[in-house]
């Protein structure tokens, strides 16, 4: 045998094994069901298969290109109506060293600026001064910010009535343990499927415009948030736990629709329609989060799947992921608390840094020596980690 054929045969055996490996009937479902099980479905039923969600991709294109006309013909005016203007933020002075500096880090440290400030002949505060104008101009105005809440929070209301629409009339809504009832051969119904399509269709969307939209400090943790919630949401369709999955997503989608208003809210100056709304959310996300996912769905995922098909290596997994995300929304709700907590007895929900614009008055303030008073609260997450919108940064900016 040629090299070159010894070569091509190793290369396949080895990507045949992977193969094997990735999609182990073993791993994915229960003793004695096979994936010719599912592709040979009864007369009229039709079961899950990844090639379905194949029309997330096409999709995801048209769901982005609406949501830039969204912005322009419908969020935009509203803005307008309500005097939140775009705002052009003062330009940081012309200088090459500085930009490329800043190119590699926005926030230098202070042995990098005594080396500008020899360099440049500038003193160390207006070198801190520049360095917080160029970072001004990289940051969106509030009226970017509204037009993307005003998309999300009419995503989140739309998806959220259409997939309560048809989980009111399915059994598993009012007994989760239907979840598995014949479980993996469980027909999906056009509103399933639509459903899991457009919210799967949806963060991919979000994935692409990360990197069109302007670059935030959240980038690389909301970059990591789209893609467990990807992987999750193909994961459940691919073995056919959609029941138990769409249980899981439209609890998560009911708290967003408040959070999102809430940050309207605040981007329009009504601060107290803003801090009522806060605390709408921080209720409504303790009773979807810490109450309904924890006692409702994970407790059919983990005890009722149990008993009625038993354990295998992929429910190991999804258990073990429901779980870490049950701790995150637990720690997620310790910040969210504080902040309505000095909303309700202060007036005033706290702002979200991650977005933040250092104003004059700060950088006066600062060459006064004087410290501005900040509350402040940047949690690290996923899902619930960012009040922007694609998962929630529990200040409201």
């Amino acid at each position: 045998m040629s090299g070159r054929s010894c070569k091509h045969h190793c290369c396949s055996k080895m990507t045949s094994y992977i193969s094997a490996w990735i999609w182990s009937e073993r791993f994915w479902f229960p003793e004695n069901v096979t994936w010719a099980d599912l592709e040979r479905p009864p007369p009229g039923v039709e079961y899950p298969r990844l090639g379905h969600l194949m029309y997330a991709f096409p999709l995801a294109v048209g769901v982005f290109l609406l949501r830039l006309l969204f912005e322009r013909l419908v969020a935009k005016p509203c803005a307008h109506i309500l005097q939140i203007q775009a705002g052009v933020p003062r330009r940081a002075q012309p200088n090459d060293v500085l930009e490329r500096v800043y190119q590699s880090k926005t926030s230098p440290d202070t042995r990098q600026l005594d080396g500008l400030s020899k360099q440049l002949d500038w003193d160390v505060r207006k070198l801190q001064r520049w360095f917080r104008i160029r970072r001004n101009q990289d940051r969106p105005s509030t009226q970017i910010k509204f037009c993307e809440s005003m998309w999300r929070f009419t995503f989140y209301s739309g998806i959220f009535v259409y997939a309560m629409r048809h989980l009111w009339v399915s059994p598993w809504m009012w007994d989760v343990r239907e979840c598995w009832h014949n479980y993996p051969f469980q027909a999906i119904s056009s509103g399933q499927y639509n459903y899991y399509v457009a919210e799967l269709a949806f963060y991919w969307s979000l994935m692409f415009s990360q990197f069109i939209d302007i670059k935030r400090k959240d980038f690389v943790i909301m970059l990591v948030h789209h893609l467990a919630t990807i992987m999750l949401i193909t994961f459940s369709y691919t073995n056919n736990m959609i029941r138990a999955g769409t249980l899981v997503m439209v609890v998560h989608d009911a708290s967003d629709i408040f959070l999102e208003a809430a940050k309207l809210a605040n981007y329009a100056k009504y601060q107290r329609l803003c801090d009522g709304l806060f605390v709408v959310f921080s209720i409504s996300f303790f009773i979807s989060r810490l109450v309904i996912y924890p006692f409702w769905i994970v407790y059919t995922v983990l005890i009722d799947s149990w008993e009625i098909i038993g354990p295998y290596r992929a429910w190991w997994l999804l258990n073990g992921l429901l779980l870490v995300l049950q701790t995150l929304h637990i720690i997620w709700f310790y910040l969210i608390a504080r902040i309505a907590i000095k909303a309700i007895f202060k007036g005033k929900v706290s702002k979200d840094d991650r977005s933040d614009i250092e104003s004059s008055s700060d950088e006066e303030m600062n060459s006064n020596n004087r410290k501005t008073p900040s509350q402040t609260l940047k949690p690290k997450d996923g899902h619930t980690g960012n009040l922007n919108g694609e998962t929630h940064d529990h200040c409201v900016q």
